[in-house]
């Protein structure tokens, strides 16, 4: 049930990009030289803020909250589920909702160490508080690993800011359709849509780093190529174990493997247009892994994929 809180507080993230990208003018994000905070776009920022917060924070509780049983607050150990990829799920979501804190509070007027520190650790605070919800909930509890996992993606951004002043590793997603949804479907998800969000099988999360940032400005190396190392996995029709019976009838037998990629990639942020309206598409959709061939490394072998994503 977690990755349906991670990756829904993703979406909505992706709606206040949306309506950031459109409220913000070309180009306008100030330079660490300006003379400092706009006070107007700060208070609409903070405004909008606490609406979107206070809207998806209500939202998930009645959708996964409300009907069940509360408890006093205590952890849980999932640390062995889903062979961690709800963890690399927590890890870049949190670092793309530090980004999306990052950029609004650039655009208010902040530097670039104050929008890390406080932008860039939103992805941190939002999460945290899911936690907290789950740790008061008799069907769940707090889980350690998850706090981790969500602080690591958060440093991963805030620290880049600091030292590069950019992001030079991006952390980046992916998703595909999978078999093992058809076995379990009110588990792994009924629709596409639904199947995006639960089937852990399908997803892969990227680190795509950006060569050009790397190396010399004279390198003429394309500044938008970049590589990226994949993480999923494959056979899970159950969290910690796949069950041999459900309703009634017998599941075939899947063996759960962990898998590794190694793919080029596209940084859509950094491609040059004079296009607003593309500059916002490309910026907006920068977290989805660009489906490009891919080798995969698993306990099968190797396998190469003309086209993975």
């Amino acid at each position: 049930m977690r990755i349906n809180i991670t990756l829904a507080s993703l979406f909505l993230s992706l709606i206040f990009s949306l309506l950031f990208q459109e409220a913000k003018a070309a180009d306008t994000i100030p330079s660490d030289n300006s003379p400092g905070i706009n006070r107007k776009r700060m208070t609409g920022l903070i405004a909008g803020g606490v609406l979107l917060y206070g809207g998806s924070m209500t939202g998930l509780y009645h959708l996964w909250y409300k009907d069940y049983a509360r408890d006093t607050f205590h952890f849980i150990n999932d640390n062995n589920e889903w062979l961690q990829m709800d963890k690399a799920g927590h890890s870049f979501t949190a670092w793309y909702v530090g980004y999306l804190g990052y950029e609004a509070m650039r655009w208010a007027g902040a530097g670039n160490t104050e929008a890390a520190c406080y932008g860039g650790s939103l992805g941190f605070a939002y999460l945290t508080v899911i936690e907290i919800l789950d740790g008061f909930s008799a069907g769940w509890g707090a889980s350690g690993g998850d706090l981790i996992a969500n602080g690591l993606g958060s440093a991963a951004f805030i620290g880049q800011q600091l030292v590069w002043k950019e992001q030079r590793l991006l952390l980046k997603w992916s998703f595909h359709p999978t078999e093992y949804a058809q076995y379990r479907p009110a588990l792994l998800g009924n629709t596409i849509a639904e199947r995006a969000i639960k089937d852990y099988n399908g997803q892969t999360v990227w680190v795509s780093a950006n060569i050009h940032s790397f190396l010399e400005k004279e390198s003429g190396f394309p500044a938008w190529l970049n590589v990226a190392f994949g993480y999923g996995a494959d056979g899970m029709t159950g969290a910690r174990s796949n069950p041999d019976f459900y309703g009634g009838n017998a599941l075939p037998h899947f063996e759960r493997r962990r898998q590794f990629y190694l793919a080029p990639d596209i940084d859509l942020t950094r491609i040059k247009t004079s296009s607003p309206f593309l500059k916002k598409v490309l910026k907006t959709a920068g977290f989805l892994k660009v489906p490009l061939p891919a080798l995969e490394f698993s306990k099968k072998g190797l396998k190469f994929h003309p086209l993975y994503f």
